[in-house]
């Protein structure tokens, strides 16, 4: 949530406690090791924050879109913190087709960026070396960087 934007709605312990009651309702999940459980967690967050985002642009008052920002996992749009903002929606569209091209560069995207893990936690989550999630994070930052300009 620290990268969100100041106007966000969706607080960082509403949304901690949505991903909780998530998860404890998971009742078919054998949790592997603590790195499974980020990479759900990271997944839930990710679908909390798109479906408040819908939510709120289909709201009655504002309709404008949740902003996220990128700046701490090397900036997908620029140097600037203003052009690294963008819809949360459309980077999840981004996302999603990325993942039609890659599952496992979204996975990887998804586990740093929603999930906050570090190269290391996201090649034990993905069961690869960190060399393949740094090679692999790279090119798929590339793309999105690519996708989200066209927007």
């Amino acid at each position: 949530m620290r990268r969100e934007s100041a106007d966000h709605t969706l607080q960082t312990t509403a949304l901690v406690h949505e991903a909780y009651l998530r998860l404890i309702d998971q009742r078919r999940v054998e949790w592997r090791n603590r790195a499974h459980f980020f990479g759900v967690a990271a997944h839930l967050m990710r679908r909390i924050l798109v479906d408040h985002a819908r939510r709120r642009r289909a709201g009655k008052r504002g309709s404008g879109a949740a902003t996220v920002s990128l700046d701490d996992v090397h900036s997908v749009r620029g140097a600037s913190s203003e052009a690294s903002r963008l819809d949360v929606l459309v980077f999840d569209d981004a996302l999603d087709r990325l993942a039609a091209l890659d599952e496992s560069q979204a996975r990887i995207v998804e586990l740093r960026y929603f999930g906050g893990l570090n190269i290391e936690e996201t090649a034990e989550a993905l069961d690869v070396s960190p060399a393949t999630v740094k090679r692999e994070w790279a090119i798929a930052r590339a793309w999105l960087r690519r996708e989200l300009a066209a927007s």
